[in-house]
């Protein structure tokens, strides 16, 4: 039985499928709709969906068209990257950190607007539904949450292409429709679908949107340095940039020197295994980068905790719990980290390849009077008998039981 709900935020694309949520939930529910769409660097225009909510009788004080751009990079991504997450080994996260922020964003237009709904258009399948919800729930939890696609019969792109007609909704035309579900943002472009449901099956070299191939990348390396403070990236070759500036100059260079293509099959919070293709050029490089800077400004010990809690963080991401206070807790223990964490990186990107050729900082612990194969005068080498021999007395006292045991 439907919950009663007078007026819904929607997360809305203008694309076919939320064009005809926004009709399934006026039509279903009998209520008013408030549309949502986000700028988060997705590369495309989203002016176009106003135009398309006001033609589907939609009142021009409920839409709601925001540039999150710069709040993305500086509050979502740049936090996850100076944890160095990455899930599964190779996924940088790109579409997992995005939905809190669209999520959180929508909570914030129900109060506006008075609304006591939400809506997004993610399957019951995939994970962009935890996140979502998990967003929704985190900021408020007496909305109503509608998930059509939970709800509905429309299962196929042939039932919603017969819904659109039935119901006068108008569905551009711009040439051949790609066969792989996308996802954009500043950070990265993902490709499920089509071909790739075979985890065997090579992509196509046309799939690819934002990188040449490593092969057809210059012939010639290209070097850039990147500035660091707190953790955070903040010029590139000298010149200060905004976060969502830093990330999508990053991506130009990146995929100008086909740099941050992954391929890989996934563990979906849900269960399934998805394979998946991603772009991530800005991101591969930011990755190399701030490992590089840490490896001089953090205490050995303090790096490999981190390391070790990165597992743990990544998958909270991904698995939709941003807003969790284990999340928040693990980012303060991160950022207290970087409070020294601040020089210059110098890379080489080269067809594919990110390579860290030198690095800098004035807050460095890295001492080359302690480390040098020449002669020092700082440390005692007899010193280290004693200290390997305290760490293997266990190996020792081990020994002499056994021994006396046989």
């Amino acid at each position: 039985m439907k919950k009663e709900v007078k007026k819904v935020v929607l997360a809305y694309s203008g694309g076919l499928d939320t064009s005809i949520i926004l009709k399934w939930l006026q039509d279903e529910y009998r209520c008013e709709v408030v549309t949502f769409t986000a700028d988060i660097g997705q590369g495309e225009e989203v002016e176009p969906a106003r135009t398309k909510a006001l033609e589907l009788g939609i009142k021009p004080e409920n839409i709601f068209i925001d540039d999150l751009r710069e709040e993305f990079v500086r509050d979502y991504v740049y936090p996850m990257f100076r944890a160095n997450a990455i899930y599964e080994g190779e996924y940088l996260l790109g579409t997992s950190i995005a939905r809190p922020l669209i999520a959180k964003r929508q909570v914030e237009i129900a109060k506006i607007t008075g609304a006591d709904g939400v809506s997004h258009g993610a399957t019951g399948k995939g994970n962009d539904q935890v996140r979502f919800e998990m967003g929704y729930l985190g900021q408020d939890a007496t909305l109503t949450i509608i998930a059509p696609w939970r709800e509905w019969d429309l299962n196929s792109r042939e039932s919603l292409l017969k819904y659109a007609e039935e119901h006068g909704i108008t569905i551009e035309k711009k040439g051949k429709k790609s066969p792989y579900s996308m996802d954009a943002n500043l950070l990265h472009i993902s490709y499920e679908g089509g071909i790739l449901e075979d985890p065997s099956a090579e992509p196509e070299e046309s799939m690819w949107l934002w990188s040449v191939a490593p092969e057809k990348a210059p012939d010639e390396a290209e070097y850039i340095t990147l500035t660091y403070k707190n953790g955070d990236p903040t010029a590139l070759n000298g010149t200060t940039l905004s976060p969502a500036t830093m990330l999508a100059e990053l991506n130009r260079l990146g995929g100008k020197h086909g740099i941050g293509r992954v391929d890989i099959v996934e563990n979906r919070f849900v269960g399934m295994k998805s394979r998946g293709c991603y772009e991530t050029p800005g991101g591969t490089i930011m990755l190399k980068a701030h490992r590089a800077i840490e490896s001089l400004c953090l205490d050995r010990e303090e790096a490999h905790l981190k390391d070790e809690l990165m597992p743990r963080y990544a998958k909270l991401v991904y698995n939709g719990f941003w807003f969790a206070p284990e999340r928040e807790m693990l980012q303060a223990a991160i950022d207290k980290t970087q409070e020294n964490v601040e020089g210059e990186v110098r890379l080489k990107l080269y067809k594919g390849n990110v390579t860290v050729v030198g690095r800098r900082s004035d807050t460095s612990l890295f001492n080359p009077e302690y480390c040098t194969f020449e002669e020092d005068e700082v440390y005692n080498q007899k010193d280290a008998a004693g200290f390997i021999k305290l760490n293997a007395l266990r190996f020792i006292i081990e020994g002499k039981a056994r021994h006396n045991n046989t």
